[in-house]
């Protein structure tokens, strides 16, 4: 999983609002697999190694639902270690009969498809091997097949699930976006992402380092979609990991591009110009 380790930029965390903090916990401990790391009556910060938060649930004051039509989170990804821990997860969301939303082959990957109680999208993966992965002039080929689900229940049936494995990281997000004109020159010229893939007029697939994609642009929802409310249910923040050695060149690059930057704690705070705000940290 070098695609996100240093010297690479990736989602490292993902914020989210929920209605009922509690249900979300019990959502995401039972049915995702994963392990509380902290919690208080508000909000529960999840893990799956016990020691690396990978997503927050906080339930706002006057907790809304989820708005339609909005820019905001599309879904998250979680990245498993294998095929086999895809499967053994495949398993268990049968068994759990929890509705899933889909099931497909990337081609660079496979993923199952469901959302929690709020509505928030949530993907499940597995790489293929990189060195399969098929690359024209900088584009990366991904197109979305049936997954072949008899065949990767059969591999993983002899990994047992007891819960999201240690390895499990957050291979990526995929975001609602208003336009994306403006929004490939903030992550690109801003934040120093490149593009790997232009599906048509209304997604862009973006990355560093060669990966299939650490971030996914739709405009989905529509052309100039607004904003969710501040309490709604959705995506508070997600956070990019950066080497350190690049805070200084992303602050200037962002102040060029009139994006707001603040500074706290050491971690930049900062949003796209569809709204999205993102959390940069540097190490």
């Amino acid at each position: 999983m070098t695609f996100h380790q240093y010297p690479n930029t990736y989602v490292s965390q993902v914020h989210l609002l929920v209605q009922d903090v509690k249900r979300s916990t019990k959502f995401y401990q039972e049915i995702i697999g994963f392990r509380i790391l902290s919690q208080n009556e508000r909000q529960a910060v999840l893990t799956a190694d016990g020691k690396t938060p990978l997503l927050v649930v906080e339930q706002p004051e006057g907790a809304a639902p989820k708005q339609p039509r909005t820019t905001g989170l599309y879904h998250f990804a979680l990245l498993l270690p294998s095929r086999a821990d895809l499967g053994s997860a495949l398993l268990h969301l049968l068994q759990t009969q929890y509705p899933l939303q889909g099931a497909s082959d990337h081609l660079v990957s496979e993923a199952i498809y469901l959302a929690d109680p709020d509505g928030n999208g949530i993907e499940i993966y597995a790489d293929t091997p990189a060195e399969s992965w098929t690359w024209n002039s900088g584009q990366v080929e991904m197109a979305t097949k049936p997954l072949n689900a008899e065949e990767l229940l059969a591999i993983g049936n002899g990994t047992p699930w007891n819960g999201l494995p240690e390895e499990t990281i957050m291979g990526h997000i995929h975001l609602h976006v208003a336009e994306l004109q403006e929004i490939e020159q903030f992550y690109c010229d801003g934040l120093g992402f490149d593009v790997v893939l232009k599906y048509g007029p209304q997604a862009l697939f973006i990355s560093t380092g060669g990966y299939h994609h650490h971030i996914g642009l739709n405009t989905w929802n529509g052309p100039g979609a607004p904003s969710p409310k501040e309490n709604a249910s959705g995506l508070k923040t997600f956070t990019l990991a950066f080497p350190k050695e690049e805070k200084e060149n992303i602050t200037g690059r962002l102040r060029k591009l009139a994006a707001q930057v603040n500074e706290i704690e050491g971690a930049l705070l900062t949003q796209d110009p569809s709204g999205n705000k993102i959390k940069l940290v540097f190490s």
